[in-house]
């Protein structure tokens, strides 16, 4: 697939847009008032869902050089599997962001599901095929 040369990329720019999102929200609404914003976190549940998110793409894009995945080796990959519970919890961010018209967020759940089952069916498709049988795990 043509796309997985560019998953780094988007990556970034999902870093960079929730970057943005996350400056509006605490200079144009919040106009840097901290206690305001903690209030916000813990009054409003789709703001702590939205900053979980944001958080979990904080290590994603430090650890994104070629540098720190030779450093990192197989725990690199451990890692950025955080980029699925912060896609999860920006879906549901924007879902209980939305007050009537549910339609867009769903349509992106629905593509992240899409994207979440094809991880899944290609990581069972390259299991070892004795993978799955009981008589090897008793052993």
């Amino acid at each position: 697939m043509q796309l997985i040369r560019f998953r780094r990329m988007f990556g970034l720019f999902a870093f960079f847009y929730a970057c943005l999102h996350f400056t509006t929200y605490i200079w144009l609404d919040k106009f840097f008032d901290t206690q305001d914003m903690l209030k916000d976190i813990v009054k409003r549940p789709f703001i702590t869902v939205g900053f979980t998110a944001f958080v979990l793409l904080i290590p994603l894009a430090l650890t994104s050089t070629k540098g720190w995945v030779r450093r990192l080796g197989r725990r690199w990959q451990l890692l950025h599997r955080l980029v699925y519970f912060s896609a999860v919890a920006g879906v549901i961010h924007y879902y209980w962001l939305v007050k009537s018209d549910v339609r867009l967020p769903l349509l992106y759940g629905a593509l992240l599901g899409v994207l979440l089952l094809y991880r899944v069916v290609v990581a069972f498709r390259s299991l070892p095929k004795g993978s799955g049988d009981r008589g090897s795990m008793a052993r």
